[in-house]
């Protein structure tokens, strides 16, 4: 369907989503991820502009290795190769959003690669990069707004619906990992699968214990910050586990999902709070008698932040960033769950009996507790041990080998290490900040960084 297709039937919205389907051979594995820059003399984060700023970083990997820049108002803000992009966070956290590859190898391929560009840019300009959940010591007010227009709508929005998102925009960096589906049922089923076990792998990925160079209480703050940021569309989607759950139900959700903008010959109205079923009906304010393209409705989509979420693809949006070990552990968790039947029969089965409460309750318990958390008489750390062996089988299953005939399942050693372990990798930072570091949270940096 052409971008600027005119939409006035809800049908066509769900017609679309459901286009995504594809047979289990045409699978692929998307991974984003994102990293907090920072001088390496100071530790400060990077200003856009300037000799060591944001701005530099794109343009330098623009001319190094031929990314092409993407700008607005004249001022670079992406880039883009062949089927990646580049992007900036709010606060100025670089973004890599991969391309649609057939197996793991692959991702961590593109990983490497892509880390190694940054570097290769980054290091003759004093600067560094490093993967957290949340940032560990910058305060808001050190960071600085990137200048695109639909940040300053969603910052102006923000504060009327919660009380962090300032925070989950300009200090927050995660890892995600985007699948396929192959009919609605398959679509609810891996939905349901990896929502209500997506507090396992904020569990084993917790790794956001600082706020503002001391401890904040939690192990994933960066998940805590989710809590109470905007509470229309956020969270655990509880109606996903309901019958009737389907394209058209998230359809639904998404029209009362309240709108941020819409853009018109490049630039960005300010919508936000109002309806997208009345822009369905003609009848949004400022806009009356026209109706949403498919492009616009591809924008609201990614207004929406729940622990999943649905496009043409479901998104796993659960996990902290974090080093280059685990940013392909992640992919490597979720595929190993959700592309082979047997594993994710398994999913379904261990939480088919949880209860909407238990299911909130562990996504919350998480954030401050870790593997220690606890649903029903099993805790997270025993859950997760559960997950591991199922996605290795999975993997191991699906027998996508490399050059020297190993499966995809060693991804996931760094994982089966954290749980062998007990302790999450933020337990491990803040065991070193009260030991070693004597309370040098800069330490981090130095020992961290990409």
């Amino acid at each position: 369907m052409n971008p600027d297709h005119r939409i006035t039937d809800k049908r066509e919205l769900t017609a679309w989503l459901e286009s995504g389907s594809r047979p289990e051979s045409e699978w692929r594995i998307g991974t984003e991820h994102e990293k907090f820059g920072f001088c390496t003399e100071s530790f400060q984060p990077l200003p856009y502009a300037g000799e060591r700023g944001i701005r530099a970083m794109l343009e330098g990997l623009s001319r190094q290795f031929e990314w092409e820049i993407i700008s607005e108002d004249d001022q670079p803000i992406a880039l883009k190769k062949d089927d990646c992009s580049i992007t900036l966070e709010p606060g100025g956290q670089l973004e890599l959003s991969g391309g649609l590859l057939d197996n793991l190898h692959q991702t961590c391929n593109e990983v490497n690669t892509h880390l190694a560009e940054v570097r290769a840019v980054a290091e003759p300009l004093g600067i560094g990069f490093i993967g957290m959940g949340f940032h560990p010591t910058a305060r808001r007010e050190d960071i600085e707004w990137m200048p695109k227009a639909r940040y300053v709508i969603m910052r102006n929005y923000m504060p009327k619906v919660g009380q962090l998102g300032h925070d989950m925009m300009k200090r927050t960096c995660t890892v995600q990992v985007n699948l396929d589906f192959s009919s609605e049922a398959d679509m609810v089923a891996k939905f349901r699968a990896s929502l209500a076990l997506q507090p396992i792998a904020t569990a084993l990925f917790a790794n956001s214990p600082f706020v503002e160079g001391k401890p904040s209480g939690f192990l994933s703050y960066r998940s805590q910050v989710w809590n109470d940021t905007d509470p229309d569309r956020t969270g655990m989607l509880p109606w996903v586990f309901e019958s009737g759950m389907g394209f058209e139900r998230y359809v639904d959700w998404m029209l009362d999902v309240p709108m941020y903008f819409v853009r018109r010959q490049g630039r960005y109205i300010d919508t936000a709070g109002q309806s997208f079923r009345d822009f369905l009906a003609g009848r949004l304010p400022g806009l009356e008698g026209e109706f949403p393209t498919l492009a616009d409705w591809e924008d609201h989509l990614t207004t929406a932040f729940p622990e999943v979420r649905l496009k043409r693809f479901l998104e796993m949006r659960g996990a902290d960033g974090g080093p280059w070990r685990r940013l392909c552990a992640l992919p490597a968790f979720w595929v190993g769950l959700l592309y082979d039947a047997d594993s994710l029969a398994e999913c379904l089965e261990i939480s088919k009996n949880w209860t909407l409460e238990e299911r909130q309750k562990l996504r919350e318990d998480v954030a401050r507790h870790g593997l220690k958390a606890k649903i029903g008489t099993r805790s997270v750390r025993d859950l997760a041990r559960q997950l591991l062996t199922t996605a290795r089988r999975g993997l191991a299953r699906r027998a996508r080998l490399n050059g020297a005939g190993d499966h995809e399942a060693g991804f996931l050693n760094s994982l089966e290490e954290i749980v062998d372990r007990g302790t999450t990798p933020a337990e491990v930072k803040l065991a070193a900040y009260e030991t070693r570091w004597k309370g040098d949270i800069n330490q981090l940096f130095r020992e961290f960084a990409y």
